[in-house]
């Protein structure tokens, strides 16, 4: 039996992309454009009963089998080897099915601290670094590419070949709560480290060595109205009062001279431009003549999850982000989507609405197969046809591995940025230390923890950036709304201030109001996900902290709620300028 040119590895991958086409069916190929979530048994094996998930509502066999699904987003944290044989018990099920085609799995950030069921997960078993606000703070190209290469090495690991990030949306508006995961607020500063980001998750070009980089979020998803998120409908709207559109453009151009295998558009409607309202997933203008046309990116274009349909997150249901386009119907949702040039829907799962789109003529299959195409190509390029399965054993020595943690403890020491130091910094001896928000064990290896801040030489404590508690599970993880502690507890910082010098470390996921307690702590450092062990070896002498603002402080909500959200550090008179940080 002669063996099919798309499984001949010798033939030119465009050769064998036309070859598997031809032979697909429509249902086959509506599959491909599906990005679908799927979970794991902790114990490795496949999903079968979906009842108690609040994430899928099919098995995987129904998706893989059934929906002719072949690319993935794996929710969840779970043991190293159990995904790793999780992903090859997938890959064989895959394998089985009529054209045997690969799965492409992706999964969300695992390197950092941020834990959003929307957004990222916190580490877990991978190494931990700063978030990418910390890798901005650093600055250093030559450590992001450091960072993609790990991220790269361990995703390898255990069978994830696109990582849905990195996230290059300019942080202009202090409220939004999508911050954590940006290179801060700087457009040169965010188009340089994209590109070395995707030189480490990727390498020189991409390969079976790969993980293709999904950039996010097109256009640029930072000047969102009153610092709202359109995964919600209250936050749907994004303007550009400054005129500053393309600035928000400018790291975008980046990622596709760096050569980024795929781009996400985000949920936002434009308001008050040339470009149709609607979102960009469903925007012509944006994808087609900008990205496209104008850019000429030839990569694939994967909409951002649920613009389609209705669904339960979390047992709440949520409408789809279709923002712009609520009166349309699913058909015509996803008609309008293809027609602007998204390749790919994330997080949806009905390939039989595509399969009635064409049937009925309203898309022809040729406008599906040029989708279709570049899917395929890239499974090709990645080598999935030829070695679509990993080691567990591999996998265990890998994820994790001392190097990768070692880099990233030391991105976190670098990370840490000194707003203030009255004379406190770097502490030694070993004091007597009450601490708050940090852990008593990690600190009684620096000096003696006592129960009452009376009988402290000195305090250590540690705090979150203010957020309004909204509504709901899902919002609850998105943390926006005033920046500005509540009364209450200000008050009670304040009196720790006052009664005893006091080391206060802020973890800023966005910009913080914080003018009382710059002005009263003996000494104040900014932190973008770091341990207790990084901060203490920091405030002892034992590690230098390298941050410097990727943003700045505003210093009232007044001054927040007058700045304009397009323009970059626009708030009047800050606490902290962008780019401070002191050298100890």
């Amino acid at each position: 039996m002669t063996t099919p040119k798309y499984r001949d590895p010798n033939r030119p991958v465009d050769e064998r992309v036309e070859d598997l086409l031809t032979r697909m069916t429509l249902e086959e190929k509506a599959g491909q454009l599906f990005h679908a979530m799927l979970t794991m048994n902790p114990d490795g094996t496949l999903v079968t009963d979906t009842t108690a998930n609040p994430f899928v509502s099919h098995s995987t066999t129904d998706l893989v089998e059934g929906l002719r699904l072949s690319h993935f987003n794996l929710l969840g944290q779970h043991g190293v080897r159990e995904t790793a044989e999780w992903v090859n018990r997938l890959q064989e099920l895959a394998a089985s099915t009529r054209l045997g085609i690969p799965v492409t799995l992706s999964t969300d950030p695992r390197h950092a601290f941020t834990d959003n069921p929307g957004a990222s997960f916190n580490s877990g078993a991978f190494s931990a670094w700063p978030e990418p606000l910390g890798l901005a703070a650093i600055g250093d190209p030559e450590l992001v590419e450091k960072f993609g290469d790990t991220v790269r090495r361990e995703y390898l690991a255990v069978g994830f070949r696109v990582a849905l990030h990195p996230q290059i949306d300019l942080a202009t508006e202090p409220r939004w709560s999508r911050q954590s995961g940006t290179f801060g607020s700087s457009a040169d500063t965010t188009g340089e480290l994209v590109r070395a980001y995707v030189r480490g998750l990727q390498g020189p070009v991409l390969g079976p060595e790969s993980v293709a980089a999904m950039v996010k979020h097109f256009p640029g998803g930072g000047p969102q109205k009153d610092g709202e998120d359109p995964h919600f409908a209250h936050g749907k709207e994004q303007v550009y009062p400054g005129g500053l559109r393309d600035h928000h453009l400018a790291p975008f151009k980046a990622a596709v001279e760096a050569g980024c295998s795929q781009m996400m558009p985000y949920y936002g409607q434009p308001v008050g431009t040339d470009w149709e309202e609607v979102g960009f997933g469903f925007n012509r203008d944006v994808l087609t003549g900008l990205l496209r046309e104008r850019l000429g990116f030839k990569g694939v274009i994967c909409t951002d999850w649920g613009l389609l349909s209705d669904a339960s997150i979390l047992g709440e249901m949520f409408p789809a982000r279709a923002w712009g386009v609520e009166h349309l119907t699913v058909a015509e949702r996803a008609a309008k989507a293809l027609d602007a040039g998204s390749d790919q829907f994330g997080g949806e799962q009905c390939p039989e609405v595509i399969v009635e789109l064409v049937r009925s003529g309203r898309i022809t299959e040729a406008r599906i197969d040029e989708s279709v195409r570049r899917l395929l190509r890239e499974k090709f390029v990645l080598g999935l046809f030829e070695n679509p399965y990993v080691d567990p054993d591999r996998a265990e020595e890998v994820v994790g591995a001392r190097e990768f943690t070692a880099l990233g403890e030391a991105a976190q020491r670098r990370s840490l940025t000194v707003l203030t130091n009255r004379s406190l910094l770097p502490l030694a001896d070993r004091p007597n230390l009450y601490v708050r928000g940090v852990s008593e064990q990690v600190a009684s290896t620096y000096g003696n923890v006592v129960a009452d801040p009376v009988h402290a030489d000195l305090a250590i404590l540690r705090l979150r950036t203010p957020h309004e508690q909204r509504p709901g599970v899902f919002e609850s993880f998105f943390h926006s709304g005033s920046l500005a502690f509540p009364e209450d507890e200000l008050k009670d910082i304040l009196r720790l201030l006052d009664a005893t010098p006091t080391l206060v470390c802020v973890n800023l996921e966005r910009p913080a109001v914080l003018p009382e307690i710059a002005e009263k702590a003996a000494a104040l450092v900014a932190d973008f996900g770091a341990s207790d062990t990084a901060l203490l070896d920091v405030a002892f002498g034992r590690a230098r902290a390298e941050g410097r603002l990727p943003f700045e402080l505003p210093r009232s909500m007044a001054a927040v709620e007058a700045s304009r959200p397009d323009v970059p550090n626009d708030t009047e008179d800050p606490v902290f300028a962008y780019g401070h940080g002191l050298e100890l």
